[in-house]
Formats: structure tokens, sequence, C-alpha cells
């Protein structure tokens, strides 16, 4: 015999505390348990032992699990809660076994370990329908890397062998650089040259700035905007800049006769397997050209050079001998630095190029005329079209007006453009932000799925673009990680609460909505017999009750949040999860309040075997679903009918209770016909129909000649259950299995409402100056001098400052306190005047109150004057 038993006291953390022990004789399970007074569950096989049957002797090839779980941390916890949390078992097995796999088990030990390790975390936020997708595989972790969501400082970026974005709908983007900047130097200006690339396809482009600044601001920039297939025609585009080359000072030699200029070089211009055709180097004069005269004034000074160049192989051996590109001079009356670019036609090739001066270095402190070669770069052979993407070409000069951080700030604000199907046909690229076409373009591009039009359910997908239209959902987003054509399509779909699947090798899209006509109606009758599975996933202290969600806000283009929590929620555990492709602060707080129904309305699920019956349903349909265990209405079969009387006759007695009781059953298309309002028979197994029509409804199948109609009968709340499909899976040729969540209307009317309003600042606010309130004075019981001040707590504030006059005018500080409150004397009896204020980063304004109208004195006959006497006409007078 050989058995296996794992012992795992962390359950959290099972790869770190885990025992595995081989068995060699047959065991009871009482006998293996470990020892220790913590709650623990036993696992057979993967499935839970209660310990009234901890008496089994242990089998060959079984496998064993002891998992402890935690104790309570104090504060009110609840040590057995994690047993309580049994019911998500059901979840557990499905996807126990991969997650343990990962974690270093295998085969049934792996199943049997981690079904506790997601029972004990599963149940956060339930939506069984449509779950949250994963864009790149972890969008959260992915936002670092992107130009447009990043966490940190968006910008500009070379984002090396990573996907050219792929952008939907409405949407501001900091394009990647498609080729590497370069500069350039003309009439002492220096010039910055910039390709970038916008997004696969087309797109209208709605602005392009610098930052928040429109790149109209700027007269120093020119700019290209190349749709695809076009040619950039600013500027050459395929240049390379040396790396070796980066200011070095071109020296004259004096120890040599005749004196000759220092070699500088030769640095290799392009690399391996590019052919150029240009070269290009440029001279600064770093400190000027000039000679100082007596007067003050300034002589022009030059400085000369002569370029060479040298053809090489791929291998880098030289192909032929130097020649003289050109001999060149500078001459200049100025300290300011100068600065020149040099272009020289080659024959193409590869190359490496050499600098010598060829005249002296002035070295008195008068003169200057120092050189050095700033860069060298190469032109290349090549075309300026970049296929089916749009670029963005910037041609700007340095100024005052534009820093070198503002030129990595490019952002374009852009409508994805994409055909949209009409019925019958594609349009032209339109600008759209409709989820629809987004999903088609995936399904269709060559950097998507790449489907025929035949394999796309087209007209579903214009029937949703038609709902999503109405409602105001939209997909606004970027799409610039890796991520798998399924994901994509999931990521999409969420933002109009929709899904993908595959049916019949047709893709197909299923948005939750309420579902007028249920699609199917399931009964004992359609049922394999004890193949009915309930289970109900229990609330915890760990249940989410409201959802934070974070969208990317399209006025200020950065993430916000909003909370959707249901009206009687006290969102003591909330939430937070991202929507990408959400911009709009009311499409994200109808899909957050969305989930949270989701997450409290649809926690019954139902599982049940059928015959053929079962793929009359697609996924998402809704169905009906009539059982007298759970007691889902009562069920029964048509016998016979009586259209004269509308009476009809059940094979089994139904029971009628207060109320209104209504009638449904099963037409040929498997879909319920019905309800129809009924009243008791001359029989307990007799209805007779109120509200039926035989040329509107048709009568049932009572008969031999085909299946008698299937019947669901109860009261208005109890005749039957609606459900949603959540699976279908073939177990054979005549056999599938079918998975459902009770639906709730709930989840429909939840996203109606106002659109909680949005803060500015999303993080909490403080208050600077903050204002006190509640400012109350009182005496002491029995000494009129003795007072008691207090106020309410102010936000944001750190101390109070308590000051008391006799005139209001000069104010003695008497307390300076972090409390709400003062006890202290009346200094100046009956006159005394008291004022407060909170401070914070400042001091908020004072707030003042007269003793001797809201203490003791104010009953007092001793005052100087009693209050009553101050008006004739007293207040309780007549």
């Amino acid at each position: 015999m050989k058995a296996t038993l794992i012992t795992c006291r962390d359950p959290l953390r099972p790869q770190l505390s885990r025992e595995i022990v081989p068995l060699r004789r047959r065991r009871r399970l009482r006998a293996l348990a470990p020892r220790t007074r913590q709650p623990h569950i036993c696992l057979l096989n993967g499935r839970p032992v209660l310990r009234a049957e901890w008496g089994r002797k242990v089998r060959h090839g079984d496998v064993v699990a002891f998992v402890v779980l935690p104790q309570g941390g104090g504060g009110g916890s609840n040590p057995l809660r994690f047993i309580l949390q049994i019911a998500i078992l059901y979840v557990a097995v499905q996807f126990g076994g991969p997650l343990a796999a990962s974690m270093g088990f295998t085969s049934t030990a792996a199943a049997a370990v981690s079904t506790a390790v997601i029972a004990t975390a599963g149940n956060v936020l339930l939506n069984a329908l449509i779950p949250l997708p994963r864009l790149g595989g972890n969008f959260a972790a992915s936002e670092a890397a992107s130009p447009t969501y990043s966490l940190t400082a968006s910008g500009n970026q070379a984002r090396i062998e990573q996907p050219i974005p792929v952008i939907y709908g409405r949407h501001l983007v900091y394009p990647d650089f498609a080729a590497q900047p370069y500069i350039e130097y003309g009439g002492n200006e220096q010039y910055l040259y910039q390709l970038h690339a916008v997004g696969q396809g087309y797109y209208d482009i709605e602005a392009i700035r610098i930052e928040d600044t429109p790149i109209s601001s700027f007269e120093e920039i020119q700019y290209q905007v190349i749709s695809p297939g076009g040619t950039v025609t600013l500027f050459p585009t395929q240049v390379v800049t040396s790396i070796e080359v980066s200011g070095q000072e071109l020296t004259w030699n004096t120890t040599v006769t005749p004196n000759a200029g220092d070699v500088l070089g030769p640095f290799v211009a392009n690399g391996a397997g590019t052919t150029a055709n240009t070269l290009a180097i440029d001279i600064i004069a770093t400190r000027g050209l000039y000679y100082a005269n007596d007067d003050g004034s300034l002589s022009a000074r030059s400085a000369s050079w002569r370029v060479e160049a040298q053809r090489l192989d791929d291998a880098g051996t030289p192909i032929t001998g130097w020649s003289t590109l050109g001999t060149e001079t500078l001459s200049a009356a100025t300290t300011t630095p100068q600065r020149q670019t040099y272009r020289y036609n080659v024959t193409p090739g590869r190359y490496q190029v050499r600098v010598v001066r060829t005249d002296a270095k002035l070295t008195d402190t008068r003169s200057a005329n120092e050189i050095v070669w700033g860069s060298l770069r190469a032109y290349l052979i090549g075309s300026n079209s970049y296929g089916q993407i749009t670029m963005l070409a910037l041609r700007m000069r340095a100024s005052n007006n534009l820093s070198q951080l503002a030129s990595r700030k490019i952002n374009v604000i852009c409508t994805r453009k994409l055909p949209i199907w009409n019925g019958s046909s594609w349009s032209t690229p339109t600008a759209t932000a409709s989820p629809a076409w987004a999903l088609a373009d995936i399904a269709r591009a060559s950097y998507g799925a790449g489907l025929p039009d035949s394999r796309i359910d087209l007209a579903g997908l214009k029937s949703l673009a038609d709902q999503w239209a109405a409602r105001g959902d939209e997909c606004n987003l970027i799409m610039d990680q890796q991520s798998t054509i399924w994901e994509a399509l999931r990521v999409v779909a969420r933002t109009g609460r929709a899904f993908p699947f595959l049916q019949g090798g047709v893709l197909r899209v299923y948005r939750d909505a309420p579902q007028a006509l249920p699609a199917a109606m399931f009964s004992p009758r359609t049922m394999v017999k004890q193949s009915l599975a309930l289970t109900y996933k229990m609330p915890s202290t760990e249940t989410a009750d409201a959802v934070d969600v974070e969208y990317f806000d399209r006025l200020v283009w950065k993430w916000r949040t909003v909370r959707a929590q249901l009206p009687d929620s006290i969102a003591a555990v909330p939430v937070k999860l991202k929507l990408p492709g959400i911009t709009d602060r009311a499409q994200a707080w109808r899909e957050g309040m969305y989930m949270a129904a989701c997450n409290r309305f649809r926690r019954r699920f139902v599982s049940f075997s059928t015959e053929m019956d079962g793929l009359i349903p697609s996924l998402g349909d809704t169905v009906v679903v009539a059982h007298d265990m759970p007691q889902w209405g009562q069920s029964s079969e048509a016998v016979a009918f009586d259209p004269a009387t509308r009476t009809l006759t059940l094979a089994d007695a139904v029971t009628f209770t207060t109320g209104t009781h209504y009638l449904s059953w099963r037409g040929r298309d498997g879909r319920p016909v019905g309800p129809f309002q009924v009243a008791p028979g001359a029989a307990a197994n007799v209805v007779v129909l109120q509200d039926w029509d035989l040329l509107l409804n048709g009568a049932p199948d009572t008969g031999y000649d085909r299946e008698r109609s299937h019947v669901a009968f109860g009261p208005a709340a109890a005749q039957y259950v609606t459900a949603k499909v959540l699976s279908i899976t073939p177990r054979s040729q005549s056999s599938v299995e079918l998975s459902l969540v009770v639906d709730s209307d709930y989840v429909y009317q939840a996203d109606t409402g106002a659109t909680p309003g949005a803060s500015a600042w999303q993080l909490p606010l403080t208050a600077t100056a903050p204002s006190l309130r509640g400012l109350i004075a009182r005496s002491q019981p029995g000494n009129v001098d003795q007072m008691v001040i207090s106020w309410a707590p102010s936000p944001g504030a750190e101390r109070y400052l308590v000051e008391l006059s006799a005139d209001g005018n000069s104010w003695t500080r008497v307390s300076e306190t972090t409390a709400t409150s003062y006890l202290g004397r009346a200094v100046y009896g009956v006159a005394t005047q008291i004022r407060v204020a909170a401070v914070g980063i400042t001091r908020g304004p004072w707030t003042t109150v007269y003793y001797g109208s809201s203490a003791g004195y104010m009953w007092s006959a001793n005052a100087a004057t009693a209050m009553w006497t101050l008006n004739t006409n007293k207040m309780w007078s007549a």
C-alpha cells in the first residue's frame, strides 16, 4: 500500500510550511491528524471529510491533506471564518490544481492543498458572469511601462521591441519614438528632429500638445501628420548618430615639423548591414571666435579643419582609401558659442569618418578659436513610409520658449477611425468610440485574429453598438503592452459590460442585460436524476460591500476614483479595482454599481445535467428553472387540455396557497410559454387558464406524438427562478452539463440614479486655516466666576488658541491647547469676552462669545445689570 500525507500549517503560504510523508500501511484518518489545538480540516483526494468520517482507513493511492487554519487575531475577528467559507470550495476544486501546481505541488496533492488556500481568499468581490480581465497579464503592473498610463511622469519613450500601440476611441497618448531623435545646427540655431508612432491604423487628431499647451503656442515647431501609407517629407527619418563622438576637441600639434593637426578619429558612422548616402558632422566653437582689441571691440578669428571618410565592409575592414569630404573654415567676431552642421553626400555604403584641424589654435588670453567635434551622423537609404501606422514628425528649434524637458512631453488627443458595419457592408474608416467596432477590429485586423467576416457575429455587434450608443458607453483605451488576442477582446468587451465567446467557430459577444423572453425552460423532467447541485456563496467579514472604481478621466487624463455603493451599504469593506478603457465618470460609476449589485445579489449557483435541451441556450442567456427541492415553484407535465373551457390537466397535483398563481409550459422551441394566471380546477391536478388565447399562445402538447409540455406552477414570485448561463459542457453525445447563476432584477436597477460628484483633488483635503464651530461658555454650578468653554473639533486643526478681553479691543491669551475645552476664571466678570481660533497650517478665523450673556450671569440678580431689566417689554409679558 502506498499513499501520501500532507500537513499544511499555513494555508496562505503552503509552499513554506508543509510536510509531505509517504504512508506504507493503512491507518485511520483520525490517527494522522496533526497534534494541535488550532482548528484544522481534512481533505481526502481534494474533497473535505467531516470529523465523523475520520474513522475511515487510508487506501492505496489516497492523498490525505490536513490544513491547519489561522486563529483569530483579536479585535472581534472570528477564528472559524475560514471554515464557514466551505461553500466556495466549488470554485476551489476547479481552479485549485493549476494554482497549487505553480507553487510546487503536483497531481492530486496540488488539488488537495490548494482547495483550502483558495477557500480563504476567494470571495472578495464576486462576479461570476463577467469577471474582470487582465490586460497584458497584469494591467496594474504594466502601467509603469506605459508612457500614457504611467504611475509616475508620462512622456515620450523609445520602447525598444515593444508593441506599436493600438488605440480605440478617444484618448490622450504620449506617442513612442519611431526613430532615434537627432539634432542639427543651422544659422547657429539648434534643431531637434523627432518621429513618433501615434498608433496602428487611422486617427482623427483633435489636438497636438506639449504637456497641456497646444503646439500652436510654439512658433518654433513645425509638424507633419502622416496617415497610413504616407511618406514623411518634413525631414529624413532614418538617421543614426554615433555615440563615440561627443564633443572631442580638435587640437593642433606644435611638436612636429611642419606643424600639423592631430587626427581625431576615425569613428564608424553607421553599423553593419546599413547603407548611408549622406554623412554629417557638427562643429562647435565653444567660446565663440574673436580677438579682443584694446578698445574693447572684437575682431574676427577663424578655425579650419578637414573632413575625411573611408568605406568599410560589414566586418569593419576598409575597402577604399581615405577621401576628403570637405575642407571647412568657420569665422566670426563674437563671444557667443558658434554651432554649425556640415552635410556631405557620399557613395552609398558603410563609412568611418575622421577630422583633422588645419590651422593653429590661438593660445593667448585675448583670442578664442577652440573648436570641438560635436557629433557624427549617417543618413541611411530607406523608405520614409511606415505602412499602416499613423506617424507624427516634428522639427523643433531650441529657444527660451521650448526646453529640453518639454520636447519629451509631446502628446496627442485623437480618436480612432474604424470601419463600421451598416448591416450589409463596411464604411470607410470613421471616428468612433464604440466598443463594438473595437472588437471587430481586434477580430479582423492583421495585428489581431485576422478572422474573415463569416466568423464574426456582425449582426450581433451592430445590435450591441446601438445599445451602447443609447447608454453612452464607450471604449477609450490604449493597448501598448503585449497581450493575447482573447484578453484584448475581454478588456474591450468589459467596458460595455460584455464578454466574448466562440460558438460554432463564430466569435460572438454577450452583454449582461435583462432578457425579456427566456431562452429555455428546465424542470426535473428535463434534468438527469440526482444531477441538481446548489451552491451558495455566503458573505463573510471580508466580502466587499462597495466598489472604488479607478478610471482614466478624460477631463484631466489622470486616474481618478468614484465610489459605487448600494443605497443601504455603509461601505465598511470597499474593494478597489481599475477599469481600463473607461474615461467617463458616469460610466465608471454605472459599472461599479453593477458589480456591487452582482456581488450582493448573484450568490446562488445551480448546475445540472440534461440531454440535448442543454444546447438550446447560449452563454449568458436567461433561462427559467423550476424545481420542487429548493422550492422554485412546482413542476409537472400537461396530460390533457380543453381549449373551450381552458382547462388543463396535469400529471401531478399542485397546491394553491395565498395570492395569485401562474402557470407556464415549455414550448416546442424550449422557451417558456406564459405565464398565465390560473385558478383551481375540479381536481387537485386540474387548473383553469384565466388569460390564455389560442391564436396568440397556442396550446400545450398533451398527446403521445411528441413530448408532453413541461409545466411550471406557483405564486407570482415563486413560480420559478430566472438564471444566467455560465457554462455549457457536453459530457457525452447526448448529455450536457449546465452551470447557472440565479439572477436578480436588482442587478439591472442598481446603476440608475445620479453619479457622485468628482473632486478636482483626489487626496483627502486638509484645511490650511480651519474654522471653529460650536463655541459655548458656561459657568460652573454654584460659582459664576469659574467658566467652562468648549467647542467642536475642527478638521485640520493641530491646536487651539483661547484669548480673553474686557472691551473687545485688547486681548490676553490664556491658553494654547490641543483639547476642545478650557476651564478658567472669568477675569472680567460679566464683561468677559472670549474668542477661540483653530490653528492648522495657518490660524483660522476667530470665533467670539460673550460670557455675560451665556453663563450664569444672565440669571444672577447680583450682576451689575440684570438681563431682564434691559428691556421694559419683558419677553414673558403678554
